[in-house]
């Protein structure tokens, strides 16, 4: 393994027109090429845009979904990819031969489809089915995971990506800013974006606040430190659909220390260069060599029922079964 220069991005997407998403990532993806970068990140459904989806059918759902890996849109990053000698992570809606709807996510490189991933625990429409699998695959020598947005919300998840081999995983999402139970939480005002301009400091410290960063970082660094591996978070800036949310793309090392940081209010890329002897330095890496299966095993493969509630959601789509 040698170092590894990833780029992570954030940019306002535009729902359900896959042609200006696409031109957005070709410019950050030519821009993170110009840093130096060999892979660039982008949020979850980047290429469709994601809230929007809360109001379609099935039909509509179906008509902004593609197959994978046929489809016009994987065609573009291929092409994308190649102009810029650089791999690309991005999200959108997939649908499969039978007419089944996931939530996927895709590593693209000059050559083609590299990985695949569907998320286990999507909720944004009914109608999208969750993946059944965990997806390892090499990048640069590097063993790369993706686990999108809710999954990581589930620790096993994150323990088991890691523990098939990962070295990084790319956690894309589209986040923050939405109703919890939890103190300090909520939607946010979307004149403050309207706004940013004139008055940047307000939207500063709504984004920074317990609505969004500050909330991330009470778990995010953890996921990386536990595990011993680097975490590649993407995340949207702007309005999606009807819902501001307030970037911060970031990666973090095995230490749990931020590398790099997306802080521009608007469309961001930044890079980072991944060394794989932290991998191994990171307490992490003892902990887990440390782990006792033989307490736990049972405990932790006991039959359960998956059980999924998103407190801002109120219909079907909040639960997973």
């Amino acid at each position: 393994m040698h170092n590894l220069t990833v780029a992570t991005a954030q940019f306002e997407n535009a729902s359900g027109d896959r042609a200006y998403n696409l031109g957005v990532i070709r410019e950050l993806s030519a821009r993170a090429a110009r840093q130096g970068a060999q892979v660039v990140a982008f949020h979850e459904c980047s290429i469709t845009g994601y809230t929007f989806a809360q109001h379609l059918s099935k039909e509509e759902l179906l008509a902004v979904a593609e197959r994978i890996p046929d489809g016009d849109s994987i065609k573009a990053l291929g092409q994308i990819a190649a102009e810029n000698d650089i791999a690309i992570l991005a999200g959108l809606f997939e649908k499969d031969s039978q007419d089944q709807l996931f939530k996927a996510y895709v590593c693209v490189d000059k050559n083609g489809l590299v990985a695949k991933y569907r998320k286990l625990h999507p909720f944004i429409n009914p109608n999208i089915l969750p993946g059944n699998e965990y997806v390892v695959f090499d990048l640069y020598g590097w063993k790369c995971g993706i686990l999108i947005c809710y999954d990581n919300n589930i620790v096993e998840n994150v323990r088991a990506t890691a523990l098939l081999g990962a070295d990084i995983i790319f956690m894309p999402h589209v986040t923050m800013m939405t109703p919890s139970t939890r103190p300090g939480a909520g939607f946010a005002d979307p004149a403050l974006w309207t706004n940013r301009q004139s008055d940047p400091t307000s939207v500063r410290l709504e984004f920074d606040g317990l609505k969004g960063r500050a909330w991330l970082m009470k778990w995010l660094p953890a996921r990386a430190y536990d595990n011993a591996l680097y975490v590649v978070f993407s995340n949207p800036i702007g309005m999606d659909d009807d819902q501001l949310k307030n970037g911060c793309s970031m990666m973090i090392d095995p230490f749990g220390d931020i590398l790099a940081e997306c802080r521009q209010l608007g469309n961001d890329v930044v890079t980072a260069t991944f060394t794989p002897a932290k991998l191994q330095q990171a307490g992490g890496f003892r902990y887990r060599n440390a782990r006792r299966p033989d307490l736990y095993r049972d405990i932790i493969g006991q039959e359960h029922v998956s059980e999924q509630k998103v407190v801002w959601r109120t219909d079907s789509g909040s639960s997973l079964t």
